[in-house]
């Protein structure tokens, strides 16, 4: 009896679910598909290189299929999005991955060049499906954004909400625990590193239409494990903020914020 209430009870709470979403594989699925179509460097993506209309016809059947379960939830029609997306959004991304790429292999002195930024790097990884996902928010796509970029959170520890707003240029660097929060705004030729997280102050529901996540200004770097929050806190242009820092307040352009700390050597003797 205490197995079928539980039955009965788990059919009942299934059925008051509002979406039903595409599975975490056809997700993976298509970001590994327009990496190659993008980017075919690899050789698991020789067959994309050799033939890119065949590809491109390959990515609309996927898209396709993501967003059959989305249904009656789409804003428009969804071969009009799909249209759009592939036709008006991908160029812009694709230009746009170009400047990320050419800014991390030109920015970090262990890069070989922007093959080996494209094929390995996690943080150019993170940013390439980071700007496909913010492309379908764009286009009111609900929850398959955040499917793609928790994806790629998942393979690189990298961690970007798709309705951020990220400018040109931008720089990842080892990325491990890298956290960008939803209403984050950051402009061009930015540069921060791993553990850094732009976040809020309160994580209040009541708070969740306003802007609860930092400002950082163009030509900023943001050095390990800092720390900024607040909607109202922005890092003025051309700001080095250093490791291990805690900020919730602006700081003006040309600013150098550190943390100080004070390290202790005691010297042992033997006995």
């Amino acid at each position: 009896m205490q197995r079928n209430a539980f039955l009965e009870r788990l059919s009942t709470r299934n059925q008051q679910f509002e979406y039903r979403l595409p599975s975490r594989q056809d997700v993976g699925k298509f970001v590994e598909e327009m990496m190659c179509f993008l980017f075919p460097i690899t050789q698991d993506c020789e067959q994309t290189a050799l033939d890119l209309a065949d590809a491109h016809r390959r990515l609309q059947n996927r898209l396709s299929c993501i967003f059959c379960p989305l249904g009656a939830h789409l804003e428009q029609d969804k071969q009009r999005i799909i249209s759009d997306f592939l036709d008006n959004k991908l160029p812009s991304i694709y230009e746009d991955l170009l400047l990320d790429a050419q800014a991390i292999a030109d920015n970090d002195p262990a890069s070989a060049g922007i093959e080996e930024v494209i094929a390995v790097y996690p943080g150019f990884y993170a940013i390439a499906v980071y700007r496909l996902a913010h492309a379908l928010v764009d286009l009111d796509v609900p929850l398959l954004p955040r499917m793609l970029t928790e994806h790629a959170h998942a393979l690189t520890g990298i961690d970007i909400h798709p309705k951020a707003n990220i400018g040109k240029s931008f720089f990842i660097d080892h990325g491990t625990g890298v956290v960008i929060g939803e209403t984050t705004d950051i402009g061009n030729n930015v540069k921060i590193y791993q553990g850094v997280t732009l976040g809020a102050l309160s994580v209040s529901k009541s708070l969740a239409e306003t802007k609860r996540h930092p400002t950082i200004e163009d030509n900023v770097v943001i050095y390990a494990n800092a720390t900024i929050l607040g909607g109202k806190t922005v890092v003025g242009h051309d700001s080095l903020v250093g490791g291990n820092c805690w900020l919730t307040y602006s700081v003006p352009a040309y600013s150098q914020v550190y943390h100080q700390s004070e390290v202790k050597i005691r010297q042992t003797t033997l006995a």
